[in-house]
């Protein structure tokens, strides 16, 4: 293995955490015809694309509600018992960030002000089908969603070749309350939450992750006036593992991440060569028996494993690649967590393992990648929610800050401002007299 790094110079580490990357003006071309294309002929653009990317012909781009309770009776009682699980540990930690109750400031006598949640109206919700359809990012989505108070909540995420949705995903709909289904895929489905269509809905927000042609899309959309969560993907995980980290798990990790696809990334920050040399080992042993190893094996061309034997140096590289996923392999990890700035969401201890964040703990799943945890958050109830400020100024308020007021904005030369507090400190001085 080439990919293997001795205590790096810091001058080395910008192309050292380098991300795979693509032909960006090509996808940008192909994904801005797709786009304009459904803007302007809505169903009959989706219809030609379902045809050429997915070799289906929906009788209907919205899913029925027969579809959506027969999924009950297509998917095992053991998933149906590990998606109720997950959906209690969501809704438990996304339902604390929900403010109990609004909190008036008194900034000075006379002056209130207070920030409110407002639900944004209309979301849409993409959910990736293909081979690995992403049942799990729709209770990610779904769950803070619903908890934000979002009055019209759409689904699109592409049909398989038979036509139909996944049953998991049909059933995690069905689970939340969801009904609005679309079976559509890729930029397209994109464009069409975007824009509209005659049978999809516009909407205002976009939510969820995609392969490059999706992501791309949302970043043109996001252009205009439909906001994004965030540019997500591909995948990533870095691993902190010192002497009492346990290979098997690092390596288990590690190849978790990689089978998302071939251009996610993996990290190894190990503090002794010793630790490398055995997760590697422990890499070449678990790697024959997973189902997605040709993935696996061309995403493994983009990992690092790097060995960092100052412990601060370390964690300085971590926060400067700023991952999406960080495992802190040690028994002192709550302890080195206080090191961390720049990271989506962290995993403590040899027993956290990234999926469990991915699935069931309760955090969410949706994440900052390539780089953009070191200002992005994932996704939360916030993410569904705007926050308006409100002001109560009374006359004695107004009194109190009036003159500061006018002094500034005469400073400013903005002579209007100034002229709206002055007129009413004069109306206030007519009405003592």
């Amino acid at each position: 293995m080439t990919n293997i790094f001795l205590n790096p110079r810091k001058d080395h580490w910008p192309s050292l955490i380098q991300r795979p990357s693509s032909n960006h003006h090509d996808l940008e071309r192909i994904v801005s015809e797709i786009l304009a294309d459904v803007k302007y002929n809505g169903d009959k653009a989706l219809l030609k694309y379902s045809l050429k990317f997915d070799g289906i012909k929906p009788k209907s781009w919205q899913v029925s509600s027969e579809e959506i309770d027969g999924s009950e009776n297509e998917i095992s009682e053991p998933l149906k018992d590990a998606l109720l699980i997950a959906k209690e540990n969501i809704e438990k930690f996304h339902s604390a960030q929900v403010p109990k109750k609004i909190k008036k400031i008194k900034t000075t006598p006379g002056v209130v002000c207070w920030r409110k949640n407002v639900a944004i109206e209309n979301v849409g919700l993409y959910i990736p089908g293909g081979t690995a359809p992403l049942f799990s990012t729709l209770l990610m989505l779904g769950i803070p969603a619903k908890l934000a108070g979002c009055k019209n909540i759409i689904v699109c995420t592409p049909a398989g070749a038979d036509g139909n949705i996944n049953a998991a995903i049909l059933f995690v709909a069905k689970m939340l309350g969801l009904k609005n289904i679309y079976k559509v895929g890729g930029a397209q489905a994109i464009a069409a939450m975007a824009y509209g269509t005659e049978s999809v809905p516009k909407i205002d927000k976009i939510f969820g992750p995609g392969n490059s042609f999706v992501t791309c899309a949302k970043k043109l959309v996001s252009m205009g006036n439909t906001s994004i969560d965030m540019l997500a993907g591909p995948s990533e995980l870095a691993v902190y593992a010192d002497e009492t980290c346990v290979p098997s798990f690092v390596a288990a990790d590690l190849l978790s991440q990689c089978e998302h696809g071939i251009d996610s990334q993996v990290m190894l920050v190990a503090t002794n060569m010793e630790i490398i040399e055995n997760v590697v080992t422990e890499i070449n042993q678990q790697l024959p028996f997973l189902t997605r190893k040709k993935i696996v094996n061309q995403s493994l061309v983009n990992s690092r494993f790097i060995l960092m034997e100052n412990e601060q140096a370390a964690f300085d590289l971590i926060n400067v690649y700023a991952p999406e996923h960080l495992i802190i392999a040690s028994e002192k990890a709550k302890k080195l967590s206080a090191r961390i700035i720049n990271a989506g969401s962290v995993f403590l201890g040899n027993y956290s393992s990234e999926s469990s964040g991915d699935y069931a703990s309760g955090t969410n799943h949706s994440l900052p990648t390539s780089g953009t945890a070191n200002t992005y958050s994932g996704v939360s109830v916030d993410s569904f929610v705007k926050k308006i400020t409100f002001q109560k100024i009374n006359r004695k308020g107004l009194n109190n800050i009036g003159p500061a007021i006018e002094a500034m904005a005469e400073a400013e030369g903005l002579d209007a401002h100034k002229n709206a507090i002055t007129i009413r400190l004069k109306t206030q001085d007519d009405e003592t007299v």
